[in-house]
């Protein structure tokens, strides 16, 4: 499962749940001060990550690029 760690405004946040929507992805998406507290989300991720974070099946993978990266090697989602 597709975990999305977010925060209301922030545009890459937007962009990797616009991303598993169009790709008809399954995931979750939880909010910063809604479903976590920032100092839950550095304990997770550690202090000074950045949004969105995404998780796979427990696997961190990172930042929105990053993640997008990842699924694309594994070929999970956004094929060219």
């Amino acid at each position: 499962m597709i975990e999305i760690y977010s925060r209301s405004g922030c545009p890459y946040c937007e962009k990797i749940k616009k991303v598993m929507e169009i790709e008809e992805l399954p995931h979750v998406s939880y909010e910063l001060d809604r479903d976590f507290t920032k100092e839950e989300f550095y304990a997770k991720f550690g202090k000074g990550s950045t949004f969105p974070q995404v998780t796979l099946d427990d696997i961190h993978l990172g930042g929105c690029q990053e993640s997008i990266q990842h699924m694309q090697r594994e070929k999970i989602c956004c094929q060219l």
